[in-house]
Formats: structure tokens, sequence, C-alpha cells
């Protein structure tokens, strides 16, 4: 059976990530498919709506298929995986950009690739099972797939703080930080697609959508927003060590077991994506960040630790936050000369979804 199951019913036409096994992961080959399906639907003029889910009951998707990145990094020339990176953010620049209305929804474990197809949409839906993280730090890597446009955009430094930790976020501050849009109960959805198929989109909403729970980090928002305005990850980490709240100090705790190579870059990468404006431009930057990850012995390390030999005991190389220097962090921003992915180039970033 394939791993995107495609349908339509009525006006709307379904995509369903379908790799349960594995908590629905992308692979290069399902990248494509969704792609392909959505060039056909986009000139149906029989398709009104696109609808994204996720096959199983944990979640809609755990993100790319590391496993094979690791194998490419570790045995390969990075090609494979870079291959796979210039499809998939293409796909999210595109889902963006898609003049139809894509809703997305996001019940269950949502993590670094499932947000790239799912929070770009127009239409974003989240439930009490909702668990939203860009966790790459933790595997040596940087927040992708759009990661870092989106959490530029989150209220004070919300977004500095999801994109260093990785951790995971619930309903409520999903809809705080931007990255979705409606909140309704889990039990509602299978009614809500299905009266997607004969209902306009702000319909089919309006009779499921519901006020979300209480605000999950509002009695954090001061010390979030003062530690991690700081200029430099020993900085944040020096602020979050001196608050009375325990929760910073763990905070600490977290980041210090995270790459230091890798939380240098995403701050940095955070931060200048606060100045590049539309996502495209914002996606070339993580395309040279992704590759030259490739070529460092963190990710490697990282996927091995977390997902191969499950030790959770990653080698970090440098093993602290001191020994990153400038120097190291400016090498993944280097500039790809002929292999840059482009797309900030070959955009219109002016056309908005109306639906």
């Amino acid at each position: 059976m394939s791993d995107v199951l495609l349908r339509t019913r009525g006006h709307a036409a379904h995509i369903t990530l379908n790799r349960p096994e594995a908590l629905n992961s992308l692979t290069h080959e399902m990248v494509l498919r969704i792609d392909e399906a959505l060039s056909e639907w986009e000139h149906d003029p029989a398709v009104g709506t696109v609808v994204l889910t996720g096959a199983g009951e944990r979640g809609l998707c755990a993100g790319g298929d590391i496993r094979a990145i690791h194998d490419d990094a570790r045995d390969g020339d990075g090609a494979a995986s870079a291959g796979f990176w210039r499809d998939e953010y293409r796909l999210n620049a595109r889902i963006a950009r898609y003049p139809k209305p894509y809703v997305a929804v996001m019940d269950g474990i949502v993590m670094g690739g499932g947000v790239g197809v799912s929070a770009h949409g127009s239409v974003r839906v989240v439930t009490e099972r909702s668990r939203i993280a860009m966790p790459e730090t933790g595997i040596g890597f940087v927040p992708d797939v759009g990661g870092t446009y989106l959490l530029a955009l989150a209220p004070g430094e919300l977004g500095t703080r999801l994109a260093l930790t990785g951790a995971p976020i619930g309903a409520t501050d999903a809809l705080l930080c931007g990255l979705a849009d409606h909140y309704m109960p889990s039990d509602s959805l299978r009614s809500f697609v299905d009266d997607l198929a004969e209902l306009p989109v702000h319909e089919a909403l309006g009779r499921h959508v519901q006020d979300p729970p209480p605000e999950e980090s509002a009695a954090r928002r001061d010390w979030i927003d003062r530690c991690f305005s700081a200029d430099t990850v020993e900085d944040i980490v020096q602020r979050l060590l001196a608050q009375e709240d325990p929760a910073a100090k763990e905070t600490a705790g977290t980041l210090l077991g995270k790459s230091p190579t890798a939380l240098k870059v995403t701050l940095r990468a955070l931060r200048r994506a606060r100045r590049l404006g539309p996502l495209e431009r914002v996606l070339d930057q993580e395309y040279r960040v992704s590759c030259a990850c490739l070529r460092g012995p963190d990710l490697v390390e990282g996927i091995r630790a977390q997902v191969i030999d499950k030790d959770r005991n990653p080698r970090w190389t440098p093993a602290t936050l001191a020994e990153v220097g400038d120097a190291e962090v400016d090498r993944f921003f280097t500039p790809l000369g002929e292999s840059e992915l482009r797309l900030a180039a070959g955009s219109d970033t002016t056309e908005e979804v109306v639906w």
C-alpha cells in the first residue's frame, strides 16, 4: 500500500500520510507524491479544498526519515539528503502559497518535517492531543522546513525557546505562537473532515471550532522573553540559571544537553530569519545550513544516540558552547554556489490565499 493515500470526496481532496509504523515520517518519494497531487488539484475545478491527515492513532507526522539521512551522511556523499531537502523545502513553500484552502489536521504528534507540511497551510487545526515540536538541536541539526521562519514570527522570544530547546507544545501554545489557527476536540475531527466534502471551509469550521484550554505559557512569559532575548547561547543559559523559577533552571539544563554547535547555529539562523523577509528567503538559508550539517559530526552522532542505538548519550564535537567559535558558525551560512536552492529568486511572494 502507498505511503501517501490520495482521494477526493465531494469538493475536498485528501492527502493521508500512511506510514503509521514510523509515525508517518516523510520519505523523498512521499514528498514528490504530495507535490504531484497538489499540482494536479491546483488546476482541477472540481477540487475546492485540500485536507492533510495522518494514518494511525499517534499523530500527523514525526518528521523526515532521519535514519536515511544518518546513513547518507555517514556512508554516502550527502547528495541523497540534499536532494530530499531541496524537494521538501520547495513543497513547504508551495503549501504556503497554495491558491486553494489547505487544511492541516495537526492531531497528535507533529514534529520537524510534519510541521513543514502542516504549519504553512492556510487552515491549521489542533486538538487536545496535539504535541508540536521542532526538536532538531537534540540530534545535532537545526530547525528547517521553514521552522526558523515560523518561530521567528512567534510573540516575544517564545519561538527562540522552542527552536533551541525542541520542547513540545500543546494546542493553546501552538495557537499563541502562530503555528495553528483553530482548536477543536479530537472527537470532532471525523465530522469536520466529512463536512469539508460539501461545505465551505469557514462553515465547516464554524460547526466544530471551540475555545482552546487556558494559555500554558502565560506564567512564564516574563522569564522566557528576558532570558531568550540574550545575544548568545551562553548568556541565555546564564540568565536561565539566575531565575527563581525551577522551570527556568530546568530549561538551562535542557539546553546544555543539546548539540552546542546546533544551538549556536540555530540562534544565528533564527535571528537572521527575522530580517530576511519572505518564507522563500528563509528556506534558502535553511538549505545552506542543512547541507552544512551533513559535513559536520554532530548530525550523525545525534541520530545515532537518539534513534539508532538509543543510548541517549550523544558525544558532541565540540563538546561545549565555549568551544564553538563564530568562525565555525559562519561556515553554516556559506553560499553554495551553483547548488543554492534559489527559491526566493523564482518565487512570487505577493499572492495570498483568499477563501
